[in-house]
């Protein structure tokens, strides 16, 4: 999660992320924030979700996150709502029972060491306190996304390139990897649900969700052993555009699928 920077898109991150709030609502729901408790949002970008946080609880609320660009932007748009933000990953976190509630909406899938960020959050929480993930799922995570890929390693302006990417994400093929995974360090996972998740977007909409995260990872130099270039850049997203207006139907609506894990888990 460290390696990981979404300064580039911190400025529109919040007009692309409707995705990920639909699940965080999801989330919300199962975790049952009460009004005394104080929450961790970990990986929280701009704070959307820690700002709803907020209003759902009159305990200290944290949000942190490894992209110095998100947390600049957290700041700014939480003017007045009492709320302290970090620039720390997972990994860095060193907090001890301090917290009731740690919220993880669609940040599991890029924990660099999943171990030990699970290891620091087990750590942050107070006795029977509780930690709630949502992340996407399964290697094949969202067929939409990887079919538009495929095109990038094909296509002759980007294959030379694209051969050099080395995936950063996390992912697990079942629910039951999960469990153990949670299990393993100490938690008692009292819910857990694997689902495939459908919706109907313009091609212009999946391209912004595609922006939102997954495009940090493929545009990301981090994981290239080879310079990336404007050439590449402005071709790789070319390439992708073009996938989605393909995949549309007759409506000019792309059928959205994604693999996503929802765990609950208690300390």
């Amino acid at each position: 999660m460290e390696n990981v920077d979404f300064s580039f898109i911190a400025e529109k991150y919040e007009e692309m992320a409707f995705a990920q709030m639909t699940a965080a609502e999801i989330l919300l729901g199962l975790l049952d924030i009460r009004g005394y408790e104080d929450v961790l949002d970990l990986g929280c970008g701009t704070g959307m979700l820690t700002r709803r946080i907020r209003e759902m609880t009159r305990g200290r609320v944290i949000g942190i996150d490894p992209s110095l660009g998100m947390i600049r932007e957290a700041i700014e748009r939480s003017i007045g709502f009492d709320i302290a933000y970090e620039v720390k990953s997972a990994e860095e976190m060193n907090y001890d029972e301090e917290f009731d509630v740690i919220i993880c909406n669609s940040v599991m899938q890029w924990f660099r060491d999943p171990d030990k960020a699970l290891e620091n959050c087990y750590r942050a929480l107070r006795p029977g306190g509780r930690i709630g993930v949502q992340a996407t799922a399964k290697k094949i995570y969202c067929p939409n996304f990887v079919e538009a890929v495929e095109r990038v390693r094909e296509d002759e302006r980007t294959r030379d390139v694209f051969a050099n990417f080395r995936e950063p994400w996390f992912f697990l093929e079942t629910e039951e990897e999960y469990i153990m995974l949670f299990e393993r360090h100490g938690f008692n996972v009292v819910f857990s649900d694997m689902k495939t998740i459908t919706s109907e977007h313009t091609p212009d909409e999946v391209f912004k969700i595609f922006s939102s995260g997954a495009m940090a990872g493929y545009l990301n130099q981090e994981y290239y052993d080879v310079p990336l270039t404007e050439d590449y850049i402005s071709a790789f997203k070319e390439i992708v555009r073009e996938a989605f207006r393909e995949q549309a139907d007759g409506d000019g609506k792309v059928r959205l699928t994604v693999n996503r894990v929802f765990i609950v888990a208690v300390k």
